[in-house]
């Protein structure tokens, strides 16, 4: 097998786990959200990362310590704007619905973190590569706007009451927009790592793949102070800590974990998938990662019965599925 198919497998299997931890956030209850979510970030931000990262490299401190100060901290910013990103989602979630949310979200994130990457190489224009990119690009997004548009004619065949105002969810768009841009910002923190895995592999004879765990764990630091401090917050305003010894609490411990391991899992392959593709590897590899992600995550939908007596929506989301599948292709041929 050469380098660059086993790179494309890697970030197919990324995106299994991508696809899926979301899973996991049906079991919060009961544990408050700001409990779960602190046990939850913890775990894929901090202690898995750094554990693999231990693992594969031999002086995880000393690649950290030798990273330029300018590096280190830039990176670390991208993921620290990445978890406000993320709060920002749940805050539209809550005025637009999940289906308009997802799709502006995923939408945004997947150009935005595949763009911001390409222009930041030098002669990004004169690459051959780069039309093909941004047709696939494109058509991504019109894959994922299509499933959105699926997604928001399924709820309201399930509920012809809504709630909120227009003046409501004219603000849950333009919060859907702010999460999109900012979560693209994870990957674009990764990109802008790359020095500190350079480091492993020059100085420590750390393999191209494994030196990727690297670069996460200085972005992951910067989102971890967002996450973590955002549910440390929420637990002094809301003086929640008992939430911690509530009784019957065993299966959610258990699914901030699983839902940490697999969150990380998904960036740690797709990681060491895109160093295998090089330079273009965050410009090719991030978009194949959601695009597949959002496959999986409505296969999982479809399972749990969520398109049952949607006939009409369920089909347009095929459409939408379809030409996702087609982006994607265009986008792995594109770095061949």
């Amino acid at each position: 097998m050469n380098t660059y198919s086993l790179a494309i497998i890697l970030v197919i299997f990324a995106s299994f786990f991508q696809g899926t931890f979301g899973l996991g956030m049906k079991y919060i209850a009961p544990l408050k959200w700001e409990a779960w979510w602190l046990i939850q970030s913890f775990v894929a931000m901090i202690a898995v990362p750094v554990i693999w990262a231990f693992i594969v490299i031999p002086d995880l401190c000393g690649v950290i310590a030798a990273t330029d100060s300018n590096t280190f901290w830039t990176a670390a910013l991208y993921g620290f704007l990445w978890g406000i990103g993320g709060i920002l989602f749940g805050v539209s979630v809550e005025k637009t619905g999940i289906s308009i949310t997802y799709g502006i979200v995923m939408g945004l994130a997947a150009s935005m973190g595949c763009i911001i990457p390409l222009f930041q190489i030098e002669g990004a224009f004169s690459q051959p590569s780069f039309p093909i990119i941004l047709v696939g690009v494109l058509l991504l997004l019109v894959g994922v706007a299509i499933t959105a548009v699926a997604g928001v004619k399924r709820d309201k065949l399930k509920s012809s009451n809504s709630n909120a105002t227009n003046k409501s969810i004219k603000l849950g768009v333009l919060i859907a927009v702010a999460s999109g841009v900012l979560s693209a910002f994870l990957n674009v923190g990764f990109s802008n790592a790359a020095p500190v895995a350079k480091i492993a592999v020059d100085n420590y004879d750390v393999s191209t793949q494994n030196a990727s765990l690297a670069s996460w764990v200085v972005v992951l630091i910067g989102a971890f102070a967002m996450n973590g401090g955002y549910a440390i917050f929420r637990l002094i305003k809301n003086n929640t800590w008992s939430s911690f010894k509530v009784n019957n609490s065993k299966k959610a411990y258990m699914w901030a974990v699983v839902t940490g391991i697999f969150w990380f899992a998904a960036l740690g392959v797709y990681g060491q998938g895109a160093a295998l593709m090089g330079d273009l590897g965050p410009v090719i590899g991030w978009p194949i990662l959601l695009g597949l992600a959002l496959i999986i995550s409505n296969f999982w939908a479809y399972r749990a019965g969520e398109w049952n007596n949607a006939n009409g929506p369920f089909r347009i989301l095929m459409g939408g599925l379809a030409i996702l599948i087609t982006a994607i292709c265009i986008l792995g041929y594109a770095n061949y």
